[in-house]
């Protein structure tokens, strides 16, 4: 077991099989310093062999850190409902909604699935639950550029949407008039996290986003 496993710590797992972002590594470099401000280490990987119980128990908190495509074994699915259902957090970055379309679980873990996105432009994030620690340090409005993801069907009200982005102000949404980007949800005794936002790498580097992702991690560690 590598020293970084530490009981209370997160693993950061980024292994793609389709499109890869090359934000990962900014990713994971700003997931280590805001873990490390926290007292916790990481563990970065793509390697699915991680997930067992064993290691898995190592861990308060998993990100899936822009994965794709399917990147689990059946062994490692297993472990991650085990984990997820006995109490374990999980956070979703960005494609990690692009991930085991397969997978029926996975799609309950992360809450929806990609559908395709129009070019990276600047939009308005509307803040609509400031009550939650990746949410609460926003403005109401919040002007971002991202790739805006558009999802094959809105997971309301199966989940506690946080943020939408306003699709009146940008080209390519495709969801309408309630278009969420952020939320959260319990499932069995875990919580699960996730956020559209954090496609390129400078985004890594915006003390917002990362005060974002850090709510993102107090509150699935829970």
């Amino acid at each position: 077991m590598p020293s970084s496993h530490l009981p209370g710590g997160v693993l950061v797992f980024t292994r793609t099989t389709a499109y890869r972002h090359d934000s990962i590594p900014a990713g994971i470099d700003a997931l280590g310093e805001l873990a490390a401000g926290e007292g916790l280490k990481t563990y970065a990987t793509d390697d699915p062999g991680v997930f067992t119980a064993g290691d898995l128990a190592s861990y308060s908190a998993v990100v899936f850190l822009s994965t794709s495509g399917d990147v689990l074994t059946e062994e490692g699915k297993a472990a991650l409902e085990r984990y997820i259902g006995s109490g374990g957090g999980f956070v979703g970055v960005h494609s990690a909604a692009c991930t085991e379309y397969g997978w029926p679980y996975y799609g309950e873990l992360v809450g929806a699935r990609f559908d395709g996105h129009p070019d990276i432009q600047p939009a308005v994030v509307t803040v609509e639950d400031a009550g939650h620690p990746a949410t609460a340090h926003l403005p109401e409005r919040w002007e971002w550029t991202d790739e805006w993801y558009n999802f094959r069907a809105n997971p309301r009200p199966g989940v506690r949407v946080l943020a939408t982005v306003d699709e009146r102000l940008y080209e390519g949404g495709t969801m309408g008039n309630d278009h969420p980007l952020v939320w959260c949800h319990r499932l069995g005794d875990g919580r699960a996290f996730y956020t559209a936002l954090g496609h390129s790498a400078e985004a890594y580097a915006d003390p917002a986003f990362r005060a974002h992702l850090l709510g993102a991690l107090r509150w699935a560690r829970g």
